[in-house]
């Protein structure tokens, strides 16, 4: 099996520390507090104006530290960070994000609560919390999934999506993020937008578990690019690298703790340019639709990923809700008729551990194969828990949407070269008919299959609990 193996992983993590390193010191000595220009810190009373004159007044004398003090609730619209200016949001205090659609700018696409655009040496600190008050735009309650307040009926943009994000930072360089909370967005919670040398470090996410959209932290179009020791628990997908108008380039995720009822790691769906040389590393993966997915639906490449040191388990949840509990999950499937086809390449996963309720899903297509995806020490775990219906391949967005098939350990349709090396599945005894199939694989369309130290067996709990 002729193969193109990933960057080496201690080169790749060398490389992408020294972009985390690259990415601190933010901002100069100067601190101005928002009480001293006015702020009330009452939750109530907009402090729009005072948190802007700070930073106004901060970024004037050089850059530093804008203080939210302890024990103060800011309530605001949208505020703009300046270069050198770092929010400093001490420990009990919050920042409030305005839940009227006159407190965001005309412009949807700066739609936050915080933002800044075309500025360096920027960030958000100081163990306090930045709050959507994602609840205030929930319409209807619903277990499956919320139903939420859409602002398109202005004509502004369209779709259930038009709600604000919580924290953007766009065309900025030298961001930091850290020792911070993100709690309740009522859209996208942390966003980059063509940012440049990004580090977000301790940071705590919570979104409402049944509301949509509310992701983690999307990475769009952004380079160096390292998370660590983050906590997300959230509706809609966790880490998501999205490439629009440019590529996604050396990322770095580790030591993360995830849980949500989408996807916890997912490349694309906006894929229209390429991803590169990421690396994911010593995280655990709990309770979630979907484990590690690739979504590439509009012509984009994936080449140099690997998942190491990973522990997942996935569960079924609503159909609404894209996912079917697989742990891994790898497309290239044209959106529409009118998108170009992607490829993924290059792909390692080792030391990986998962307890599901569905199989590894690997499918490519006519024109934008899966190549040279490589697993070592995987371990699978495939046991049925909840009562939804099974034998599902869900394929959305666009594509063939959702496919009735049989469950298998592992699914694989246009494929290139795959080498499994130590993979243990273990099956659950379960009274799910065919639900002990290891692999199916698409006549004709799944090539270079290599297996070495492979192997498939049904358990019972008690042999489970002494394994």
């Amino acid at each position: 099996m002729k193969r193109e193996n990933p960057m080496p992983i201690p080169l790749l993590l060398l490389l992408l520390f020294y972009f985390a390193a690259a990415a601190g010191g933010c901002g100069g000595s100067t601190v101005v507090s928002v009480i001293d220009h006015g702020a009330m810190g009452n939750g109530r009373c907009y402090d729009t104006v005072a948190i802007q004159a700070a930073i106004d007044a901060c970024a004037a004398a050089g850059g530093g530290r804008v203080r939210f003090p302890a024990g103060g609730d800011y309530l605001t619209a949208t505020v703009r960070l300046r270069t050198g200016v770092v929010l400093d949001i001490e420990p009990g205090a919050r920042i409030l994000g305005g839940t009227r659609q006159r407190d965001y700018p005309a412009d949807p696409a700066r739609w936050y609560v915080v933002l800044a655009e075309g500025a360096r040496r920027v960030g958000v600190t100081g163990g306090g919390e930045i709050n959507g008050q994602g609840e205030a735009f929930v319409v209807r309650r619903d277990p499956r999934k919320n139903v939420m307040v859409s602002w398109n009926v202005t004509g502004l943009c369209r779709g259930d999506e038009c709600r604000p994000r919580l924290v953007g930072f766009i065309d900025s360089a030298d961001v930091e993020v850290s020792d911070v909370t993100l709690n309740q967005p009522a859209y996208w919670c942390l966003h980059l937008v063509r940012c440049e040398n990004t580090l977000i470090r301790n940071v705590s996410i919570y979104g409402d578990f049944d509301s949509p959209n509310n992701d983690g932290i999307d990475i769009e179009d952004s380079n160096r690019t390292v998370i660590r020791n983050c906590h997300i628990d959230t509706g809609d997908d966790a880490i998501c690298p999205k490439s629009s108008t440019g590529p996604v380039l050396d990322l770095l995720v580790t030591d993360c703790w995830i849980r949500t009822k989408s996807s916890a790691i997912k490349l694309g769906s906006a894929s229209w340019f390429d991803f590169s040389r990421f690396f994911f590393h010593n995280i655990t993966i709990v309770d979630s639709h979907r484990g590690l997915g690739m979504q590439i639906r509009d012509g984009g490449n994936v080449t140099d990923v690997v998942f190491s040191n990973i522990r997942i388990s996935t569960r079924y949840y609503h159909p609404s809700w894209w996912g079917r509990a697989e742990p891994i999950y790898i497309t290239t499937c044209p959106r529409d008729s009118a998108s170009r086809t992607g490829s993924i390449s290059n792909v390692l996963f080792i030391n990986i551990s998962a307890v599901s309720e569905n199989g590894v899903f690997l499918s490519g297509s006519p024109g934008g194969l899966l190549s040279n995806l490589r697993f070592k020490d995987v371990n699978l775990t495939y046991r049925r828990w909840t009562k939804d219906p099974g034998d599902i391949y869900d394929y959305r967005p666009g594509c063939k949407e959702m496919v009735k098939r049989s469950t298998a350990g592992i699914m694989m349709e246009y494929v290139a070269g795959v080498e499994m090396e130590d993979v243990k599945m273990r099956w659950w005894r379960s009274n799910f008919p065919g639900w002990n199939n290891p692999l199916k694989i698409r006549p004709s369309t799944v090539n270079e299959l290599s297996f070495k130290d492979w192997s498939s067996i049904e358990i019972t709990e008690l042999e489970s609990s002494r394994s």
